[in-house]
């Protein structure tokens, strides 16, 4: 039997079990292009599609590339039943594939035939056909997408299709629009604008923030501040009312020039531990959130930790009984290690924080985005950690396993389904004894741990050996979680600005490294339960030199 008849016949076993999607999740993904292959044979030929058509769609979503060449040859055939290509358009959607635009007219033209020759004004849209037409990249689309922000089945959906298709000749209808519609098409209708990134937008924006109710004025404002580049300080901790009053207030005026970025409310606590604001920073460095996926109902979801707008990290969503992940998403260009040296001076032999050292940072530290921040020196007992079973994000499965007495909860999980792409330190061990059972935590690198230079890890080392400390610069946040609504477990989690040749000589040596912690608070979600989980790790590991 040949490779191809082995994967084929793997496949159809999967799909006759008794569970074909645990089946499914175990066949061997390191072959995606036989496995696509496999799957589009079945597709096209098996007499039993209709009960294998969510198994496979489903499985060609997960094959990256060569799924997707599957699906769009599977599109193009017209010989399948409505259902069936309904259902590829679904999965095309959702891998956000861009449909050729005469492949997408087909798809209108068959939901047209189906209502009758004249479709009626409240005939249902398909969704997915939407989304379709907004991945198209054909502007000749807009008219009609246009439309269809008046029905309130498709209109969420419409708006982020035309944001998508770049068609600014619909900002300010959308704009006109934010009244209108509330909660998640709220939201939409504000990131529709933010993709479409025109500053049209901007003066119905400043009039909808002073009008509408304050469960929407967070919309609003992420709004202005994507538009405009202007990112307002607003006060620590405000939330509700309070927090409404705040945005109202940063925004009067019509105040949307940028501004220079400063450094303020600079407050040293201890010689480990300080605070101080950024007010319209920079944001060369931020957690941001990403565009929305297509065929999903949350406009904002995932995040990603940002360099000069470029993806490091996906950080995952703000939702807080989902499990926190990190994957690798690409290295940032050069800019970003040059900017973290600016700070390197001090860090030769770093035992104190102290406000003249603060200040004399504030031009880098004015490079971060808006907000509260927390500078903690820290001693944190660090490993390299190169095999996902060996990774926190991985061990902390096996220990909810074993807290619940349940070993086999998480059995169809590998290392690799938790593994975040790349090499990374790690603490030695989870911080105890707080509120939350386990603080784990994990440094990752912002550049390719191959390149350190290993001379450069020997001179840090011999300065380490001979009593040295020299600091790492690491931009984290504490992140609380209570996955599943079973298990709370909190992480921090750090991004190395400078210091990767550093952190390598501490870890091999084994010795605490010294970390300069720089972590924003507060609004937005990105650091919830922050400053008690930050007052932890310095009560654990704080500088005592």
């Amino acid at each position: 039997m040949g490779d191809h008849d082995t994967t084929q016949a793997q496949l159809r076993a999967a799909l006759c079990a008794g569970d074909p999607w645990t089946a499914l999740y175990m066949l061997n993904t390191d072959r995606p292009v036989a496995l696509a292959a496999a799957a589009e044979e079945l597709y096209r030929s098996d007499p039993d599609r209709d009960a294998f058509r969510p198994y496979l769609t489903s499985l060609l979503q997960g094959l990256g590339e060569a799924g997707g060449e599957v699906l769009l040859r599977l599109l193009a055939e017209p010989a399948f039943a409505p259902r069936d290509r309904q259902a590829l358009l679904r999965a095309a959607v959702t891998c956000g594939l861009r449909l050729p635009a005469a492949l997408v007219r087909s798809f209108a033209d068959e939901a047209q035939a189906a209502e009758g020759s004249e479709a009626r004004a409240d005939s249902p849209v398909a969704p997915a056909l939407v989304d379709a037409m907004g991945l198209s990249g054909d502007l000749s689309f807009a008219p009609h997408l246009g439309t269809l922000l008046e029905d309130p089945a498709v209109r969420a959906r419409a708006a982020l299709a035309l944001g998508r298709l770049g068609a600014r000749e619909w900002t300010a209808p959308i704009a006109a629009r934010l009244s209108a519609v509330s909660g998640l098409q709220h939201t939409a209708f504000a990131v529709a604008l933010e993709l479409l990134d025109d500053p049209v937008a901007v003066p119905y924006l400043l009039r909808w923030l002073a009008e509408s109710g304050e469960e929407r004025v967070h919309d609003v404002h992420l709004a202005l501040v994507r538009l405009t580049r202007r990112d307002p300080l607003l006060p620590e901790g405000a939330s509700g009312a309070a927090y409404a009053s705040a945005v109202r207030a940063a925004w009067a005026e019509s105040r949307t020039e940028r501004v220079p970025e400063v450094v303020r409310d600079l407050v040293v606590e201890s010689d480990a531990l300080a605070r101080f604001s950024v007010d319209e920073g920079a944001g060369r460095i931020r957690v941001a959130f990403d565009p929305p996926s297509p065929g999903s109902s949350w406009p904002r979801w995932n995040r990603s930790l940002t360099f000069d707008g470029k993806p490091l990290y996906q950080v995952g969503s703000v939702c807080d009984t989902c499990e926190l992940g990190l994957t690798l998403l690409d290295w940032p260009d050069q800019e970003a290690a040059r900017i973290a040296a600016r700070m390197r001076g001090r860090l030769a032999d770093l035992d104190r924080l102290d406000t003249a050292l603060l200040a004399e940072w504030g031009p880098v530290l004015g490079e971060l985005e808006t907000g509260h921040y927390r500078a903690l020196l820290l001693d944190l007992p660090l490993e390299e950690v190169s095999e996902p079973a060996h990774s926190w994000w991985y061990r902390r499965v096996a220990a909810r396993a074993q807290q619940d007495g349940d070993e086999d909860e998480f059995g169809e999980d590998t290392p690799e389904d938790f593994w975040p792409g790349v090499a990374h330190l790690q603490l030695t061990a989870p911080v105890t004894g707080g509120r939350v059972p386990f603080t784990y935590g994990a440094l990752m690198p912002s550049q390719p741990p191959e390149a350190l230079d290993p001379a450069t890890v020997a001179r840090h080392a011999a300065a380490i050996a001979a009593g040295k400390r020299p600091a790492a610069v690491v931009l984290g946040w504490i992140d609380d979680r209570y996955v599943r609504a079973q298990h709370e477990e909190r992480w921090l989690v750090g991004a190395v600005l400078d210091g990767h040749h550093r952190l390598a000589a501490y870890a091999a040596a084994g010795v605490p490294a010294r970390v300069l912690l720089l972590a924003r608070e507060g609004e937005g979600g990105v650091t919830d339960g922050g400053v008690e989980g930050l007052a932890e790790l310095a009560a654990a590991y704080g500088c005592r030199d």
